[in-house]
């Protein structure tokens, strides 16, 4: 493989420097040659494109002729492909739908700590 030269850090759009320092953030990491260092960068470009470009395609953005954000959400929920990045990239919801959602997990929640306080009861009990 070759060396980059100065010329060659343009093959590719991410600062260099930001993706070694998130590598190097890792304790597995202790060098980075400059060859996977290219490699990550040209990579990590590629899977963004083809992210924009699939919702692009699929979401509703394109009746608008633009790339929204929910586009990204959507496809992250839906397409099995990217379902990793659904932590990532939420649905947008509205504060009130969020508290309220909040507040139905805590009715939920304590409904099931109570029943897990009676079975733990009846257990030692028997």
């Amino acid at each position: 493989a070759a060396r980059l030269s100065g010329g060659e850090n343009r093959l590719v759009s991410l600062p260099l420097s930001r993706i070694r320092v998130i590598m190097k953030s890792s304790p597995e990491v202790s060098s980075i040659n400059q060859d996977a260092l290219f490699l990550t960068a040209k990579a990590t470009e590629l899977f963004v494109q083809y992210l924009a470009t699939y919702s692009y395609k699929h979401g509703r953005g394109k009746e608008k002729n633009a790339l929204t954000y929910s586009d990204l959400s959507h496809t992250a929920e839906e397409c099995e492909t990217f379902q990793f990045l659904a932590d990532i990239l939420p649905k947008k919801i509205l504060a009130s739908k969020y508290l309220k959602m909040l507040e139905k997990e805590k009715r939920d929640g304590e409904v099931g700590d109570d029943d897990e306080e009676d079975e733990d009861e009846e257990d030692e009990n028997e």
